[in-house]
């Protein structure tokens, strides 16, 4: 038994070279017999392990078994039915202009339940228990998410863009919206939803040290309603301030208006906010606009390159922002009687006051800034699979993008003027892959001396490859570029930085590291296992991150004078797509300089996605966001 057990684990592990075929008999005395080849230099065989795995777990011992209850090779439905690119905005055109007269809400619990097999139910105790500690969704929040009403007549997409809403709430998993054929009349529908949940509480904690680590704890779905609630905290970082919290709750109410209270508080930095919001969430979507409120406190470092040489010095910065703007999408005509035009032409203007309490500088100035947008903007949606999922449908966001921002400054020393610029493309093939282009720029003027002030240039470039086949596995390549250069910041404005997600992932320096200008290049491989463990698919990864960062002359524009940072590994990725908490992935990691841990090396988790769709819809005018 034992052996079998071992075997088991070394087949998962990968380990095991492929076994020699024994002869069913003894080879001929008179023939000698083949040469043996070198083991060493045999390749992998893939299909032979995954084929060895899935016999095993057939046998009927305790240790098949048990390796049946972990491993799960069943493809899934869905998987081998296939999923072309399918474009969103034309499934029901034969049914807009129709009145709803009735719409039928199902709602599917988290475990042992499928949208596309209704005959699928739990089977066994983990399902059935993880659903009874699951809220599931109530039908009033999924009515929340509705572009129609009964009674009401369906505009175009209104079906479509539904279907997507519901799919891209984090209370969700997946949803289909349906038009019953055998009741549809040539005036008249019913409509069937049907949505399917994740196991919404979800919780995680690192140690990194004796006395030290990180607790998290979050609900994306507070009592099937919706709401949203999330809690880090770290402690044992040291003096002078041994820990770290960040919370927020989100709650949506109708008419996709949402509430957010949010806290941090870290050393050196505290800030708190309150917002109303509405956006542009679907192309339907005529009015959007949001109220906040934002306190900030935090130490700026206002000269020092942070050596023992040349220490940073660090100043106080208190302030306060409130802001409000409000948006108005307008349709444009359509020549095809059959066909709503996808453009649209959107008009917004916002306010934004700011009052500083404490000022590490006489440069921070109290200030009432009007701005106003005027854009195009075409958005579609295409439905694909595995592309940051593991064979679940995602949506994809492809279209064009161009707003001119302009405004006015009101201050203590001198008025100014604000221009600001965006454009933006992407297009997705299944074949050719995905390409997402996006360029932005925004400066103020001060008008006496042509003064240009706060400038930044960025730019954005994504792209990852159609998805390939190598036997059981499927994998893709993703490239993604961000650059961003300041223009004429002021003292203390070196806030950019190249950890994490802005930069080298898992990369922690020892240390400030802030600069002015940046420019950061990532590649990753990505392979989808078919290998199903206690309901998380598994993925394998290898990345290679390299970062330029201009830290240490900030009148310099671009960040290329200084030597890059870079990072290397490899890791595994599971998702569960019936938990909140979908993905978790343990890397290890090689950065040759900057590292705050000895040697270089680091083994670290992630929950949050590295790459994301970035949407064609846009709201309220703004500068260009200098993090």
């Amino acid at each position: 038994m034992k052996k079998r057990v071992c075997l088991v684990a070394l087949l998962w592990l990968g380990a095991l070279p492929a076994l020699a075929q024994i002869p069913a008999s003894a080879p001929d005395s008179a023939r000698p017999a083949p040469p043996r080849p070198d083991s060493l230099r045999r390749r992998f065989d893939q299909e032979r392990l995954l084929n060895g795995l899935k016999a095993y777990t057939k046998r009927k011992t305790i240790a098949g078994k048990a390796a049946a209850a972990l491993f799960n090779f069943t493809e899934r439905r869905e998987d081998r039915a296939g999923l072309d690119a399918v474009l969103l905005d034309r499934q029901f055109d034969q049914h807009n202009y129709k009145v709803v007269r009735r719409i039928d809400i199902r709602t599917l619990d988290a475990f042992g339940f499928s949208i596309s097999d209704s005959t699928r139910v739990p089977r066994n105790i983990l399902e059935k228990t993880g659903n009874t500690l699951h809220i599931k969704t109530s039908r009033a929040r999924v009515r929340q998410l509705l572009l129609f009403r009964v009674g009401q007549e369906l505009e175009p997409q209104d079906l479509a863009e539904s279907e997507r809403l519901l799919r891209q709430t984090p209370e969700l998993l997946d949803a289909r919206v349906f038009v019953n054929e055998r009741t549809s009349t040539a005036d008249s529908v019913d409509v069937q939803v049907i949505t399917k949940d994740v196991f919404s509480i979800s919780g995680s904690f690192q140690l990194r040290d004796v006395g030290a680590g990180i607790v998290g704890l979050r609900d994306v779905n507070f009592l099937g309603l919706g709401h949203q609630l999330r809690n880090r905290l770290e402690y044992g970082r040291g003096l002078p301030q041994t820990w770290r919290y960040e919370g927020s709750y989100v709650v949506p109410f109708r008419n996709f208006v949402y509430g957010q209270a949010r806290y941090l508080n870290e050393y050196l930095n505290r800030e708190m906010g309150l917002r109303f919001s509405r956006d542009f969430a679907s192309v339907n979507t005529r009015y959007a606009g949001a109220l906040s409120y934002d306190f900030v406190d935090r130490q700026v470092a206002v000269s020092g390159i942070g050596t023992l040489e040349d220490p940073y010095v660090f100043r106080a910065l208190r302030y306060n922002v409130q802001d409000a703007w409000l948006g108005r999408a307008l349709r444009l005509r359509s020549y095809d009687l059959g066909f709503e035009n996808p453009g649209r032409i959107i008009v917004s203007g916002r306010m934004i006051r700011t009052s500083f309490a404490r000022k590490p500088t006489e440069d921070y100035l109290n200030a009432n800034l009007l701005l106003g947008t005027v854009g195009y903007s075409v958005r579609r949606y295409y439905k694909d699979k595995y592309l940051f999922g593991f064979g679940r449908t995602e949506d994809v966001p492809t279209g064009t993008l161009v707003s001119l921002t302009s405004g006015y400054e009101l201050n203590e020393q001198a008025d100014r003027h604000y221009y600001g610029l965006r454009l933006s493309y992407a297009g997705y093939h299944p074949r050719r892959g995905y390409l997402y282009l996006n360029g932005e720029y925004g400066s103020y003027l001060r008008r006496r001396g042509n003064d240009w002030q706060q400038g930044l240039l960025s730019g954005e470039a994504l792209y990852f490859t159609r998805l390939y086949h190598t036997g059981n596995l499927q994998w893709r390549h993703f490239l993604w570029h961000r650059g961003s250069l300041g223009l004429n910041r002021r003292p203390g404005e070196q806030l950019l930085s190249i950890e994490g997600d802005r930069g080298l992932r898992g990369f922690r320096p020892e240390g400030q590291l802030r600069g002015t200008s940046r420019f950061v290049v990532n590649y990753e491989a990505t392979m989808f296992t078919p290998l199903s463990f206690l309901g998380f698919r598994m993925a394998a990864i290898a990345f290679a991150d390299v970062a330029w960062l201009n830290a240490r002359s900030p009148s310099r524009v671009l960040p290329f004078y200084e030597t890059p940072y870079t990072g290397f590994g490899v890791g595994l990725r599971f998702r569960n797509e019936y938990a909140a908490l979908r993905t978790f992935q343990l890397t290890f990691g090689y950065y040759p300089r900057g590292l705050g841990s000895a040697g270089g090396f680091r083994i670290f988790e992630n929950s949050r996605p590295y790459y994301d769709f970035s949407d064609f819809s846009f709201g309220q005018p703004g500068v260009v966001r200098y993090e």
